[in-house]
């Protein structure tokens, strides 16, 4: 018996032995040390907006509720608004959780700055970032107070995370010279990820998320994919700088439109849902808050109240009040002026048409304007013509200067003198009735 307990006892360490080696080392391997890890993955994709901010907002704040990581941000943008890059790049830096930029294609302008922001930066094998100089709407460089201050921003953000500066800075700036990475003296230098990785911008080069995983030793990670809802996206595209301009002109233009036509139709109902999605986008994109609404709805009551108050100072206080709504709702208070004064030339172009073509004789005009003329052919005379006077002869009981009184077979009328001065109880004969108007002359010779 003891024989055999001790062969058990030699079997027992054999097969265990191995398992006793294998599961430290196990316990220790870096994808098994992941597997209680979270990892968020952002999108940041098409323009940089306000939309955009709002959405890396949200994700953001509910991938720390969460008690992720690691997240990593797939980008893939031509870049956007300067100042919406830069709230977006206070939010990363403020973020405890470490993050990734992954660009999947490209992270150009705006986009190459937010990718500055995060901890480490993957690219895949054609990706590209950089070209990141600041330009208007119109296309043209912007003053150099502008490229300045974007300039302090992109090295800023390059140094937090303790890459060369001179990189980022020549991203924006065409004058640094950086031919050996394809950036002549007035080119803005853009990177490829060979390029990247050399100059230590990027960390590596990978195929697809997998691999990125991998990398960052995140393998068997719980993964979190998070995606824009619906009406982020529709925020996103209502809030776009080129959309704001063509939505107030076009509720400019359906409720100038609704005045001149006949009861309530298309042109009102347009209006009414442009001027209805500029704020819900901007209501979704955080932009504007209740306080706009109530105002909107002020103006909009007393511009109504204005058509039957007269007196005009109730309708100007409610274009104020509309067009405070419009700015207090808007990113950019030079931007929605802009706006705003395209709409207001759409308005005023559109009612100058209408009322040399239609005039006021259809639509709510014909409501508050009277069309009806009192003329003589429809019977109507301003005073009794009473020609039957002419030849009455009377004497005066007023003098004439040249007007005054008269008596004319007993009854008192308002005269006027055919000539100058006639004086008190002087004989007078009517010669001339027009209207109320009763010329009279002096009789100087009672036989005449």
């Amino acid at each position: 018996m003891r024989y055999k307990r001790l062969i058990t006892w030699i079997f027992s360490l054999v097969f265990l032995l191995p398992l006793l080696v294998f599961i430290p080392f196990h316990s220790f391997n870096a994808e098994e040390d992941s597997s209680g890890k979270l990892v968020y993955i952002i999108p940041i994709e098409k323009e940089v907006e306000r939309g955009l901010e709002a959405f890396l907002s949200r994700t953001t704040e509910e991938a720390v509720t969460e008690g992720a990581d690691h997240i990593i941000f797939e980008i893939d943008t031509p870049g956007g608004r300067v100042d919406s890059a830069g709230q977006i790049g206070t939010l990363l830096q403020d973020l405890e959780i470490t993050t990734t930029s992954y660009i999947v294609n490209e992270a150009l302008s705006a986009g190459s700055y937010i990718a500055l922001n995060t901890d480490h930066i993957y690219m895949k094998p054609h990706a590209r970032m950089g070209a990141s100089g600041v330009i208007n709407q119109d296309g043209t460089a912007a003053d150099k107070k502008a490229q300045s201050a974007w300039l302090a921003q992109m090295e800023s953000a390059a140094e937090s995370k303790g890459r060369d500066p001179l990189y980022a800075k020549a991203m924006a700036d065409e004058s640094i010279d950086l031919p050996e990475y394809g950036a002549g003296e007035g080119e803005f230098l853009t990177l490829g990820p060979n390029t990247a990785v050399e100059v230590d911008y990027a960390e590596g080069i990978v195929e697809d998320r997998v691999q990125l995983l991998d990398q960052l030793g995140l393998s068997n990670a719980t993964v979190v994919e998070t995606e824009t809802t619906l009406s982020e996206e529709i925020a996103r595209f209502l809030t776009n700088p080129v959309v704001i301009p063509i939505l107030l002109s076009v509720a400019s233009l359906g409720l100038i439109v609704e005045l001149y036509s006949p009861g309530f139709g298309i042109p009102g109902i347009m209006g009414i849902v442009s001027l209805i999605l500029f704020f819900y986008g901007h209501i979704v994109a955080g932009l504007a808050g209740m306080e706009a609404i109530v105002l909107l709805i002020v103006g909009i009551v007393l511009i109504i109240a204005e058509f039957f108050v007269p007196g005009g100072i109730i309708g100007l206080i409610g274009i104020g009040a509309v067009i405070a709504s419009l700015i207090m709702s808007g990113y950019d208070i030079g931007h929605m002026s802009m706006s705003i004064a395209i709409a207001f030339i759409v308005a005023v172009v559109a009612s100058v048409v209408l009322f040399k073509t239609i005039g006021m004789e259809k639509g709510f005009f014909r409501h508050i304007i009277l069309k009806d003329q009192t003329t003589t052919e429809l019977g109507y005379v301003s005073s009794e013509n009473r020609l039957e006077l002419i030849g009455l002869e009377g004497t005066t009981v007023t003098p004439l200067r040249p007007s005054g009184t008269a008596i004319f077979d007993n009854e008192r009328l308002d005269v006027i003198s055919e000539g100058g001065f006639i004086a008190l109880n002087k004989p007078v004969k009517i010669v001339k009735v027009e209207g109320v108007r009763i010329v009279v002359r002096e009789i100087v010779n009672k036989d005449e």
